[in-house]
């Protein structure tokens, strides 16, 4: 996954940013667009 891959590369800290800001982005869009949480691991490939 792509947050294993920066773990290996970078300051804990800044992944713990990054992944912060990674689910604060999200949590925005779905606020603004009034969704609902969908499951990536449930979506169709």
């Amino acid at each position: 996954s792509w947050l294993a891959r920066l773990m290996l590369k970078k300051p804990r800290m800044l992944v713990a940013i990054a992944l912060a800001n990674k689910m604060a982005r999200g949590i925005w869009a779905m606020l603004t667009k009034q969704e609902d949480y969908r499951n990536p691991a449930r979506l169709p490939a």
